[in-house]
Order: C-alpha cells, then structure tokens, then sequence
C-alpha cells in the first residue's frame, strides 16, 4: 500500500516556496514503482533512519492520490515507519 502523508499543512511542509509531503509504502519496490509512475526520479528517494521516503510536491501528492495511494496524518506516517524500523506490522 502506498501512504501521502499530510505534512503540507504544517511548517515543516515548506521547501522552497513549495508544500512538501512525504510517501512511504508497505514495500520499498512497490514504492519505487508507485514512484516512477507518477513521474518520480529513483535519485529522489530518501533512504531515511526516521523512515524510507520520497519528497512529493502538491501536484504530485495529488497524483498519487488520483492513482491509488492513501492520505495519512504525520503520526501515522511515523507509525507506519516505525513499525517498519521494528519489524512490526502496522493496523
């Protein structure tokens, strides 16, 4: 499953003049895959110890969301990457 988070709406969401979010997945090919469909470059991606990630912009974010992927909260973003981290399986 792919996950957006919702990190736009808070401060930390701002790069440049753009609002950012995060998206992570259930399973890192799947990510690259879900990625490299709505246009992302394999270089973007964030190999992370907070969380395996790519940075996505609105337009981006809204794409992913058109093509599948779920809006999730910040907390259930880190939720999700902690589990990951501990081997643990997120519901």
């Amino acid at each position: 499953m792919i996950y957006v988070d919702n990190m736009f709406q808070t401060s930390m969401g701002d790069f440049r003049g753009m609002r950012m979010s995060h998206m992570i997945a259930d399973d890192i090919e799947e990510l690259h895959a879900f990625a490299r469909r709505i246009g992302m470059k394999r270089s973007w991606f964030q190999q992370s110890p907070s969380g395996d990630h790519y940075d996505i912009s609105l337009g981006v974010r809204k794409k992913a969301v058109a093509l599948g992927a779920h809006e999730i909260t910040m907390r259930e973003c880190a939720a999700i990457c902690w589990c990951q981290r501990n081997k643990l399986i997120y519901s």
